[in-house]
């Protein structure tokens, strides 16, 4: 006797591609709502006890939603642009790993730079109130590059600064503490323990531990 399939198999992979394209849409609306400066619909990717770590801030979402508005009111100028995606989900968890590049406009002994960092998003999710959200971004860094806006100006680095940070973004962190900001030692990179660490984490993540991880 031939039975009909149940469907069971199509309608799981329907519902997950469902849940991924949200996502995307979800990490999509992350650069361009902080980098236009819509604050009230950037707090919407988040939920409610969200952690964000980034080479300047370490702390809850949202506190760096204000922290965010007051570096852009002053003038700070950060931008983001996306390339590749992937996504892993189960249940109503999911670990998305996207790439990305950051963009930062300043000044270092007067002279006016561009860095670019190209890295990655390592994004924790959770399916809550009927909606996807974040509960915590940690960048991975992989490798930056400065520039002078000026291709004619003349810039010498202190190379006992840049050698205190880790090779992925040494020159970010170079200009954002050149800002005034304490930029953080040992973040994650192409590879090393510190990206080892949290594979794990989102491992454990979809696996249903406690917490997303730990917090650097």
């Amino acid at each position: 006797m031939v039975t009909e399939p149940t469907g069971g198999l199509v309608a799981a992979s329907a519902r997950e591609r469902e849940d991924h394209a949200q996502i995307r849409d979800l990490i999509e609306s992350w650069v361009l709502y902080r980098d236009s400066a819509d604050w009230e619909a950037f707090r919407g990717v988040w939920h409610s006890g969200a952690w964000m770590t980034a080479t300047w801030f370490q702390g809850p979402a949202e506190d760096f939603v204000e922290a965010s508005r007051a570096g852009f009111d002053a003038g700070v100028e950060i931008l983001h642009a996306l390339g590749g995606f992937t996504c892993r989900s189960n249940g109503s968890r999911a670990i998305a790993h996207t790439r990305m590049s950051i963009q930062q406009r300043g000044e270092i002994d007067a002279v006016l730079v561009d860095v670019t960092c190209v890295g990655r998003f390592y994004d924790f999710l959770e399916h809550r109130d009927g909606k996807w959200g974040l509960v915590r971004r940690q960048p991975a860094y992989d490798r930056d590059r400065l520039d002078t806006v000026d291709p004619l100006a003349e810039l010498r680095l202190d190379p006992a600064i840049l050698d205190r940070f880790p090779v992925g973004y040494r020159h970010l962190a170079y200009l954002q503490e050149q800002a005034g900001y304490r930029v953080h030692q040992g973040l994650p990179g192409l590879r090393g323990a510190e990206i080892d660490q949290l594979y794990r984490e989102g491992d454990a993540w979809l696996a249903g531990s406690a917490r997303p991880g730990r917090y650097l």
